[in-house]
């Protein structure tokens, strides 16, 4: 009983937080100086929450997201030895659950899902080039037409336009070959072709990229404006890490 001394390793006196004090050095001088990081000036200007997000908001406002994935887009397509612009897109939508924060949300009948539509817009390498964000009670056919319009001042060249049956409507084909010169493209799945399937296959895999994200695999948003505009940041990631490779 007697062979251990207090505050020796193996009493109980030892686990006492009398034998080991917590240093009162500042973590960062627990490094040797060559080895400490430097701390960026601005860390101070943008630590709040409130700071980063009315950047977010303004930019989101201004357009700058929107503006850096479309340029990030032509710059990978060019190091892919694609056009700037392409002539072919595919559009498809993914509907999420949303959480207790609340906003703008629907039930999607079909896929038994209460909560809200992320509809996107892909070219054939899989890149999104726009998105947009509805209850997900909202049709296909409507949210489509949303979709795409708009587009075609930055991106002129689309021709032809690739959906599921969905999207199949005579009044949206009608609306989208008067207003823009857009084709509509409706693949069921009974008539998929290999070729075909390969194509509409590109989008579910876009999809997949953006559900790696864990701001994305709920939409935690209560406006559908920022909902968008975290799918836009993905969608700059994705492209920046092709970029980097290339």
């Amino acid at each position: 009983m007697g062979g251990h001394r207090a505050g020796a390793p193996g009493s109980f006196a030892w686990w006492t937080p009398a034998y080991h004090q917590p240093s009162r050095r500042r973590q960062r001088d627990l490094l040797p100086a060559p080895h400490r990081l430097p701390v960026a000036p601005s860390a101070a200007r943008v630590s709040t929450t409130s700071t980063v997000y009315h950047y977010f908001s303004v930019w989101r406002t201004q357009g700058v997201w929107t503006r850096l994935q479309w340029m990030l887009h032509r710059r990978v397509r060019l190091a892919a030895g694609r056009r700037e612009c392409p002539t072919v897109v595919i559009m498809d939508g993914q509907s999420v659950k949303t959480t207790e924060r609340g906003g703008t949300r629907g039930f999607d009948g079909h896929k038994r899902v209460k909560g809200r539509k992320r509809h996107i817009l892909v070219d054939t390498l899989g890149l999104p080039i726009a998105s947009r964000v509805e209850p997900a009670n909202i049709s296909d056919r409507k949210a489509g037409y949303r979709l795409l319009g708009g587009l075609r001042f930055a991106f002129p060249n689309i021709r032809i336009v690739i959906a599921d049956a969905g999207h199949e409507s005579r009044k949206l084909a009608r609306e989208l070959r008067r207003h823009d010169g857009y084709e509509l493209q409706i693949v069921k799945r009974k008539h998929r072709a290999f070729k075909i399937a390969g194509l509409t296959g590109i989008v579910e895999r876009s999809f997949a990229w953006l559900g790696r994200y864990r701001r994305l695999k709920k939409d935690y948003e209560f406006r559908v404006q920022t909902s968008e505009t975290m799918i836009d940041l993905a969608a700059i990631r994705i492209m920046l890490n092709r970029v980097v490779r290339a």
